[in-house]
């Protein structure tokens, strides 16, 4: 009870942040979906095909290494929010960790953006089983990974230029643990998009098939 306490304490002393961070994120998703209109016809036709090919591979029985998919997953997570850490321990990296989370949301913005601009609900059907799902994870761990790393690279600032009080240690601990707690979700999300994921998409494929012959 106290460690939720503590929680929803941490969250409303940095609620800016994630409104902040959130904002951002929903701008980024916006302006990847703006992306679509700006592609080439070349670029779009290349895409088209790649996209068929994946649909016909995968609505002819196509064996995919479920264990391999969700290692690179887990891994692509990982190493995501490891960078998040680590531009948190320096100054330096406060805006990156704003770049990073604008680059995530154009690339769901333009992953959804150009489904449904292809194949209109048919492409919304398959966003909602390939992408939505597991991001609806991945998202707020990232978010919230990002307004730890926010808060301790502004301690970190404030602690250095303005008041050498108190020890880094527990701020510290804090941000390292909220990342690896973050990271046991992405861990789920993975999951899901490794073993879950792939069957839903096997699902829905079928209904695809008449866009793409």
């Amino acid at each position: 009870m106290n460690r939720n306490l503590t929680m929803k304490q941490y969250m409303k002393e940095n609620l800016p942040l994630f409104i902040f961070v959130a904002v951002l994120f929903v701008i980024g998703v916006v302006f990847g979906a703006v992306m679509v209109n700006a592609l080439s016809l070349e670029q779009k036709q290349e895409m088209s095909r790649y996209l068929g090919s994946f649909f016909h591979e995968i609505n002819d029985g196509g064996d995919f290494d479920s264990r391999q998919s969700f290692l690179q997953s887990f891994g692509m997570h990982m190493k995501w929010i490891l960078l998040i850490w680590l531009f948190g321990l320096s100054i330096i990296g406060l805006p990156l960790i704003l770049v990073l989370d604008f680059l995530k949301g154009v690339l769901i913005g333009f992953t959804v953006g150009y489904l449904v601009g292809q194949m209109s609900w048919k492409g919304m059907l398959f966003a909602l089983v390939s992408v939505a799902p597991q991001n609806l994870i991945v998202i707020p761990a990232i978010l919230f990974c990002s307004v730890a790393a926010m808060a301790f690279s502004i301690f970190v600032i404030k602690h250095r230029f303005m008041s050498r009080n108190g020890s880094m240690y527990q701020p510290f601990m804090r941000y390292t643990t909220i990342t690896l707690l973050m990271g046991a979700f992405l861990l789920g999300a993975a999951f899901w998009e490794g073993y879950i994921s792939q069957l839903m998409m096997k699902w829905v494929t079928p209904m695809l098939m008449a866009f793409y012959g």
